[in-house]
């Protein structure tokens, strides 16, 4: 219901230091609010933060001297993410990368004078770049011809790291493997097959040193160079490992292999997520712990310490390691974000955002037992209008008029398999509540038609397939019209109400179509072999907005926390579905957009 009349917002709604002359795009993120950088012994033992503030930083390493340390930082811009370096006592801070594109996962050369990186540069995808540090001159070693893969399938490259004598990298990459959902290839999110690789400097000798049908990844050498040590885990638990009840299941172990005879060893066995592992010695290697009684960092000879942190790496001598801690508290509604797009300035919103005729935000507060929220646009004079009490209060929408707001409530997600979900509505002072759907299968996603006499909304079935799809309900008599019966979801009736924007599963993928109210015309917009949903009309009606995965993972999946999707990213099209391209280029998951016009 994403119209000019529904979407405005004047300025003085938003306070003197957010007043500004483009349109904004409230968006949501999934990632850590904070992200700071500690220094401390091997055994955990006199930890201190790199840096006295915080600049949201991450994915740090020693040098092979020592003497430096690289990182990932947004400090210019939540989302925007960067290589610096930094010695190893917080001084000398030095900005290595400057440019829009996602750039991470950095690895100096053992001469100091190369540095390796992953880039989102040209490609949109997760490639790996060498940047001569003295010139600041980039070329890309995994974007060319032969080395970067089928362009239809995965695409990325991760985790470079140089051998000791300069002469080799290895890495991870799901370059030529399928796109898979969870669960035996139905599920929505993609799992991720990985296999470790070598590859020169100047592109050639490429080989791959990993087993067939599994995921491995973060490979780093050996001290003497002769082998390298990597994780291995099944395809299936990439999933699992991405969220805290996923992690504490998911099993992994660290293996190594020679790479003159291919020969593999196996370093670790039993129960545990174990990742990043890195030589601290020529016998004993440390990791990550992600997750379960044993989180922090373990070693190959037993030891370790206890402490929720990520991505540690060890100094050359194996007497110190750098590592991450991050904070999940919510971010600020409105909190400026990086814009890669100058027309528009982006901003965070909680999930499922809709604009009311004179401007009220109204949300699903998913970090706050997933309740519904009113507010101004700009996050001020904040009201619960929907206590979730007993299931999740999903995708509210206003009426055209703004003196209703209609959601779904009940089961949604993983909980609808066992919980039932209604279409409710409430008045906008929380007066009012009425239950519309009652007696139905699973219900919600609920969207109003521009003249505000029908909505349109779908429901799941677990047990009954021709229960599945699209309704369309008159609110005056509660009759129902059944639009579709496939696996469909989230619609939006367009501003104009000629059409119903949706998302279908066919194909073991999910595409997004059109379909006028009365069932005719049924078009697919997107194709990509990648997911697409969550999308939305612009306020004119003449473009849309969506999360896609066509861009692929930027990093490997199982390192990921708290989200099913880390490679999503928001792109634009035509209403027609023409001139798609991206609006964001983030390691997060970003999603949910709405366009919020500024008007004088």
């Amino acid at each position: 219901m994403f119209n000019e009349a529904y979407c405005q917002v004047s300025k003085q709604n938003l306070s003197k230091d957010e007043k500004v002359n483009k349109q904004v795009m409230l968006m949501n993120r999934i990632g850590p609010s904070v992200s700071e950088l500690y220094i401390a012994n091997s055994d955990g033992t006199n930890s201190n933060k790199l840096f006295p503030t915080s600049g949201f930083d991450y994915h740090a390493s020693f040098s092979h001297d020592g003497k430096w340390i690289v990182f990932t930082s947004e400090r210019n811009g939540f989302g925007q993410a960067d290589i610096y370096r930094v010695h190893s006592d917080g001084t000398g801070l030095e900005q290595l990368t400057d440019n829009p594109a996602f750039d991470d996962q950095a690895s100096l050369s053992p001469d100091g004078k190369k540095l390796a990186f992953v880039s989102s540069r040209e490609t949109k995808t997760g490639n790996i770049w060498i940047m001569d540090i003295a010139s600041k001159k980039v070329t890309s070693l995994t974007g060319q011809q032969g080395i970067s893969g089928d362009p239809m399938k995965p695409n990325g490259f991760f985790r470079p790291a140089w051998s000791p004598d300069g002469k080799w990298l290895a890495f991870s990459s799901d370059r030529n493997t399928i796109w898979r959902g969870h669960g035996n290839g139905s599920g929505w999110e993609h799992t991720q097959e990985l296999g470790i690789y070598l590859i020169k400097p100047d592109g050639s000798g490429l080989r791959k040193i990993s087993d067939e049908g599994i995921c491995a990844g973060s490979p780093e050498w050996s001290r003497d160079g002769q082998r390298v040590v990597f994780y291995e885990m099944s395809i299936e638990d990439t999933w699992n490992a991405r969220t805290s009840f996923g992690a504490a299941k998911a099993v992994s172990q660290i293996v190594s292999v020679d790479i003159a005879t291919g020969k593999k060893e196996i370093h670790t066995t039993g129960a545990g997520l174990k990742l990043l592992p890195q030589y601290v010695s020529n016998d004993n290697i440390g990791y990550l712990s992600k997750a379960g009684a044993n989180e922090g960092v373990g070693y190959t000879n037993g030891s370790g310490f206890k402490e929720k942190l990520r991505s540690p790496s060890w100094s050359p001598d194996g007497s110190k390691v750098v590592y991450e801690k991050q904070d999940w508290k919510p971010r600020p509604q409105n909190q400026l974000l990086y814009s890669w797009d100058s027309k528009y300035e982006y901003r965070y919103t909680d999930v499922f955002p809709s604009l009311s005729v004179d401007g009220k935000l109204v949300i699903t507060e998913k970090n706050d037992n997933s309740s519904i929220a009113i507010m101004d646009a700009d996050g001020s004079n904040k009201k619960r209008l929907f206590d979730a009490t007993n299931g999740e209060a999903f995708s509210p929408c206003w009426s055209p008029d703004g003196q209703w707001v209609v959601f779904g409530y009940g089961g949604y997600l993983q909980n609808r398999k066992t919980r039932a979900a209604k279409i409710m509505i409430v008045k906008r002072d929380g007066t009012g509540l009425q239950d519309l759907t009652d007696g139905m299968p699973n219900a919600g996603f609920p969207s109003f038609s521009p003249d505000g006499k029908h909505i349109v909304y779908r429901i799941w079935s677990k047990d009954n397939l021709a229960d599945n799809g699209l309704r369309i309900m008159n609110i005056e008599n509660k009759s129902i019209q059944v639009l579709s019966r496939e696996y469909d979801n989230v619609p939006y009736w367009s501003p104009d109400g000629t059409k119903i924007l949706f998302t279908r599963k066919h194909d073991d993928n999910f595409d997004l179509f059109t379909i006028k109210p009365d069932g005719t015309d049924l078009k697919q917009l997107t194709t990509f072999p990648a997911n697409d949903a969550h999308a939305v009309w612009s306020a004119d009606g003449k473009q849309i907005l969506w999360s896609c995965g066509d861009n692929g993972f930027k990093e490997e999946a199982a390192l990921s926390d708290n989200t099913f999707q880390p490679y999503g990213v928001i792109f634009m099209m035509n209403a027609d579905g023409s001139n798609k391209h991206a609006l964001t280029d983030s390691i997060w998951e970003d999603s949910m957009p709405c366009f919020v016009p500024l008007h004088d």
